[in-house]
């Protein structure tokens, strides 16, 4: 699987700013919708970014009635930062799981993070929402992969991140939506979802996904269809 056409790269930045321009627009209208049930949902920020990157998803889900979680690990060094064995992030989700499972929502490379730990530890998971996030190809499918070699001390060829990444892609035990965008210039789209998930496209490039109103509103919807379901 081939990354993004040059053309699209060429397009995040305005994307992104049309992003920002969106949400200053449609922010008060997404508090519409369905309330939660008050559990805990973890946000996982991308390559490089801390929770800051995700104050406005977490503060969109406080005000639907959700207990909105920032993982807490600084930056996101991939391996450095949760451990190889993602010990440091398993033990912020076993602290946040007090009261119950935990659902986790991880944008791009925080979502690979979200779906590792749901399959090492399914107990601690209620369910998993991947925004842009490519599990399922080569990192070689997005045009970030030099970029994630160098912050991590990864290699994307050695065979400890081919294992992972075939236990990252198996069908989850717990229920998982992968939103993408066709218009994503860093990533392929083809690699952010497959046929053993529910998919939402969105119209959105992938700098800032988190702060696009279709997301925001995707995000709240299938949380929503989640307690509907599990309800009956």
């Amino acid at each position: 699987m081939k990354p993004p056409p040059l053309s699209l790269l060429l397009t995040e930045w305005p994307r992104a700013a049309g992003t920002v321009a969106r949400l200053a627009r449609d922010w008060r209208g997404l508090a519409d919708q369905p309330r939660g049930d008050g559990h805990r949902v973890m946000v996982l920020p991308g390559l490089f970014n801390s929770d800051r990157s995700n104050v406005v998803l977490r503060r969109h889900l406080d005000r639907l009635g959700y207990r909105a979680l920032g993982w807490g690990l600084g930056r996101n060094l991939g391996a450095r930062t949760i451990g190889a064995d993602a010990r440091r992030l398993i033990a912020r989700i076993e602290a946040a799981a007090v009261d119950g499972p935990v659902t986790l929502i991880g944008v791009s490379l925080g979502g690979i993070m979200a779906r590792l730990v749901a399959h090492r530890r399914p107990e601690l998971v209620r369910g998993v929402i991947t925004i842009s996030s490519p599990f399922a190809a080569s990192p070689r499918a997005t045009h970030v992969w030099r970029a994630f070699e160098w912050v991590t001390g990864e290699r994307v060829d050695d065979p400890v991140i081919a294992a992972r990444l075939a236990e990252v892609m198996a069908p989850l035990p717990m229920p998982a939506t992968a939103i993408w965008g066709r218009h994503d210039g860093l990533v392929a789209s083809t690699a952010c979802r497959t046929d053993a998930c529910d998919a939402l496209e969105v119209p959105s490039g992938h700098l800032g996904v988190q702060l696009h109103p279709a997301v925001l509103r995707g995000v709240g919807e299938i949380l929503a269809q989640r307690l509907s379901s599990e309800a009956r």
